[in-house]
């Protein structure tokens, strides 16, 4: 049975989709949760937290950790996730870990495998593990050679099919990845500053300025 304060909970809102994991300490998977987010965060994200909790008996002051995705991600639904992490670990006195959506969800790919996510209507982001992202603007080429691994996301029609049977695949996967991943930095003490982490925004509405340290891709960003 699980013991009190070894529970680690998982966020992402980066994506259409959004999940919320629970495991161990030692980062294996409990439980997750994923549904598409319909522009609707606010509303689903506390309540699903608490549903998935209940059906593990798990209470809020068990867990050990906040686990939440920086992206890179849309405006809203990717600061509603990164606001619910930051107030749960703060309420609860809890570290909070940072991990790039980009990077758990590229955990179990080869390491030369390419993540293409969406920037607006037209644009790309290429994803390479270990690298900052690269804008890709409409039809521009993605310079990604023929022998690389493609996985993408949210990308209908803008991407081959086996690519985002791939990146589906992983998003599957991306509750556990997260876990793995910030359990291994929970495990060495390396989590984040609560007020310094910031999300990886795709674009910011019109009038919108980022707070200090947050990335906001854009055509300007080529």
């Amino acid at each position: 049975m699980t013991r009190p304060g070894v529970v680690i909970l998982a966020i992402d809102s980066a994506t259409t989709r959004v999940v919320v994991a629970a495991g161990t300490r030692e980062g294996a998977l409990l439980d997750a949760v994923d549904w598409p987010a319909d522009h609707r965060h606010g509303e689903t994200l506390l309540p699903a937290i608490d549903a998935l909790l209940g059906r593990l008996a798990i209470e809020r002051g068990r867990l050990a950790a906040i686990v939440v995705g920086t992206g890179p991600g849309a405006f809203t639904g990717l600061r509603v996730g990164i606001a619910t992490a930051k107030g749960i670990a703060h309420a609860l006195g809890r570290p909070i870990i940072g991990i790039p959506t980009g990077e758990a969800l590229l955990a179990g790919a080869p390491d030369d495998a390419v993540l293409l996510l969406p920037a607006g209507p037209s644009d790309r982001l290429v994803v390479r593990r270990g690298m900052s992202a690269r804008l890709v603007v409409a039809d521009e080429d993605t310079g990604i050679g023929s022998d690389a691994q493609v996985l993408a996301l949210d990308l209908p029609g803008r991407a081959p099919a086996a690519a985002l049977e791939r990146g589906e695949a992983a998003r599957a996967e991306l509750g556990a990845s997260l876990l793995r991943l910030g359990a291994a930095r929970l495990a060495t003490g390396d989590t984040d500053d609560l007020a310094r982490l910031v999300p990886d925004y795709v674009t910011l509405p019109r009038g919108v300025r980022s707070d200090a340290g947050e990335v906001s891709w854009s055509r300007d960003r080529r």
